[in-house]
């Protein structure tokens, strides 16, 4: 075997992996008993989008606490046009996730420049901000009390759930084409190094801006289905608290690796919602135990746990076949 062809070797179990996945989660709704599970399962598909959008723009250096901000501006750029102009649903979607996109490098702009507690400092702010300007909208925005009358896209929640998981793997795969392309090799330059990064010609700003636009957009696509599968565009749902579980859930799963999002979805909300409902008062303790216990013990978080595990076995293995050879 050549090395051109090993890492291609190297992907072909975690391809299976993912595979066998979307297999199961397709066939999942067959043998869901109730509405509630699934209604879980549409949440933590557009909760993985929503929070790999926001791991794209921390690859850049950018700490960004406006997230769910983004998320509300598709979701509200979705419902009125949808309320008040009678727009369908296939028109306003995609126009929530373009608006985000839009707003979001429009509104990044002046922040690019900014790093560190700074810069979430100021994102902070930007999203109070929005959501306080949402709503001051009076009745086109709903005010408070959200924007209602949003036209559903099914009756049926198992057409839901398959619109969500359609999204997701297609959103995951473009954020990983992103990611691992050219333009998230820059990105990640200017992470580590904007000075160095600038010597060799690699923009700070335009890079990001350009990944707090693509992020933003996904966000936007996200909040637009769920408004819509919600029927009510609400500022509660995209305020500072569902930005923070937004970022926990990438903290926990591992900010350093494609999947932590992902992983973090399934521990933090998937699974206390299918197993620990009983438990649901005591969750918010739970949750705050679980990040004390990753922050102090897996600061790179369950990725960074599993792939430390993994290498100490190959180690291992190594170690016992060296003594196997060495022996006579």
């Amino acid at each position: 075997m050549n090395d051109a062809s090993k890492p291609r070797s190297r992907r072909w179990p975690g391809m299976s992996i993912v595979g066998a996945l979307i297999v199961i989660l397709a066939l999942l709704p067959l043998g869901i008993s109730g509405t509630y599970y699934m209604h879980v399962l549409i949440l933590a598909f557009v909760y993985v989008v929503i929070s790999s959008s926001w791991r794209v723009v921390s690859i850049s250096g950018q700490f960004n606490i406006a997230i769910g901000a983004f998320m509300g501006i598709g979701a509200y750029a979705a419902a009125i046009p949808n309320v008040w102009l009678g727009w369908p649903p296939w028109v306003t979607i995609p126009l929530g996730a373009v608006a985000a996109a839009i707003l979001g490098a429009v509104l990044a702009f002046p922040f690019a420049r900014l790093r560190t507690i700074y810069y979430a400092m100021g994102t902070l702010f930007l999203g109070y901000v929005i959501i306080n300007l949402i709503t001051a909208g009076g009745k086109t925005t709903g005010m408070s009390t959200g924007l209602g009358g949003v036209e559903p896209l099914f009756s049926n929640r198992a057409h839901y759930y398959y619109l969500a998981l359609g999204l997701m793997i297609v959103s995951m795969l473009c954020l990983y084409r992103f990611e691992f392309s050219r333009i998230g090799v820059r990105m990640k330059a200017v992470s580590q190094s904007h000075e160095v990064a600038a010597s060799v010609g690699i923009g700070e700003r335009r890079n990001r801006i350009l990944a707090v636009a693509f992020g933003s957009f996904f966000a936007g696509l996200m909040g637009a289905v769920y408004c819509h599968y919600q029927g009510v565009a609400s500022p509660s749902s995209y305020g500072l608290a569902a930005t923070l579980w937004i970022i926990m859930y990438v903290l926990v799963g591992g900010i350093n690796s494609y999947w932590g999002p992902t992983i973090g979805v399934g521990i933090l909300l998937v699974i206390p919602e299918f197993f620990f409902r009983d438990l649901r008062g005591d969750l918010p303790y739970v949750t705050a135990a679980i990040l004390l216990i990753i922050a102090f013990t897996m600061p790179e978080g369950i990725v960074g746990l599993l792939k430390l595990l993994r290498a100490r076995v190959f180690a291992r293995r190594r170690s016992k076949e060296e003594v196997s050879v060495d022996a006579p």
